[in-house]
């Protein structure tokens, strides 16, 4: 059974992968490596990167099983590093709580303030037909 701390972790972590945090979460990763094992930080830095490009592409496909194919990828790294170092948790989950999950809510409170692209609809409709469209929410009663 996956330690809640990883799997949390690692769920965060390649949801920012896919926002526009992902290099400040990077960073905070790899910092947080260097401090508690600073022989893998090289290579959890490699490891985010080719991950981000995993997570776009699957995101691009709306492939929902080739992202969680990261999450569990992250979640054993993250295992295996707490594996050799129980202590490690406390300072994933300093790490997850301080860096990571602030990081998340900026990026999700900056696209909830953006206003929604601008969308163009266009229909045609002949005889008895009938156009609906929204670019939104619609209700439509017929009697």
């Amino acid at each position: 059974m996956m330690d809640p701390i990883t799997s949390t972790t690692a769920t965060a972590l390649v949801g920012a992968m896919a926002t526009d945090a992902w290099q400040q979460v990077r960073t905070a990763v790899v910092a947080w490596c260097r401090r508690s094992r600073p022989e893998a930080a090289e290579l959890v830095d490699t490891a985010f990167t080719q991950s981000r490009e995993r997570v776009l592409t699957a995101r691009g496909a709306r492939d929902e099983r080739g992202e969680a194919l990261v999450v569990a990828d992250w979640q054993l790294r993250l295992a295996a590093l707490l594996r050799e170092d129980r202590v490690l948790a406390e300072g994933l989950r300093r790490l997850l709580d301080e860096e990571i999950a602030p990081l998340l809510a900026l990026t999700l409170a900056d696209r909830a303030n953006t206003p929604p692209a601008p969308q163009e609809l266009r229909a045609e409709a002949s005889g008895h037909g009938r156009v609906y469209q929204a670019g939104r929410d619609q209700k439509i009663v017929e009697s």
